[in-house]
């Protein structure tokens, strides 16, 4: 049986961590859409045509250890703007989402664009403030060199792009549960999204 479970929301919010955790929870696949950005964002760094590279990347380009640099995360956003270049990942993202057993995609675009029709829709989300230093300990924890002011504009910026583009805009979905994180603890937020999913499923 295909039951999806769509979460969107800004960079830092706690989305991943979220998705991760439901999905071992209820035993659903779970796939970080952002890595597919990631991954194309990172062979444009080296000269490949952002279109070029969507259309050939493979599960291996998923398995790079530099995919959480902020150069590639600006690059990821850069591409992500491209309507040719989410064409081209959509498909990929739409299969894996209706596979036997259930999935947990999470993204900026799932809810609204990816699955319209998934079973259950998040938004996770958090104030400016808390995502950056989220951020900013994730980056220095993995021995990046910065400051919380440039982590804080990097996130601007990007979340000024994600959701100023034309074609498949950041925004929550209109049937989405809004989940604000900035006072939660992962399990509180983890919990929060437990309980929207088993009472879909019921």
């Amino acid at each position: 049986m295909a039951f999806t479970v769509a979460i969107d929301g800004p960079a830092a919010a706690g989305k991943g961590t979220v998705s991760r955790a439901v999905a071992e929870t209820f035993g659903f696949a779970h796939l970080d859409t952002g890595l597919l950005y990631r991954a194309t964002g990172r062979r444009t760094l080296d000269g490949t045509d952002p279109i070029d590279a969507a259309r050939a990347l493979t599960a291996a380009d998923l398995e790079a250890d530099d995919l959480r640099t902020p150069e590639v995360a600006q690059a990821a956003s850069r591409v992500a703007a491209i309507a040719e270049v989410r064409a081209a990942l959509m498909d990929f993202q739409r299969a894996f989402a209706r596979r036997a057993g259930g999935a947990v995609l999470d993204g900026r675009d799932i809810g609204t664009v990816i699955c319209p029709e998934a079973e259950v829709k998040l938004y996770v989300t958090a104030s400016d403030d808390v995502r950056a230093q989220r951020r900013l300990a994730e980056l220095l924890k993995t021995g990046h060199e910065t400051d919380y002011d440039t982590v804080l504009e990097d996130l601007r910026n990007r979340d000024a792009r994600d959701s100023a583009r034309i074609d498949a805009p950041l925004k929550p979905a209109k049937d989405a549960v809004v989940l604000d994180t900035s006072k939660m603890s992962i399990e509180e937020a983890v919990a929060a999204a437990e309980r929207e999913i088993r009472a879909a499923m019921r």
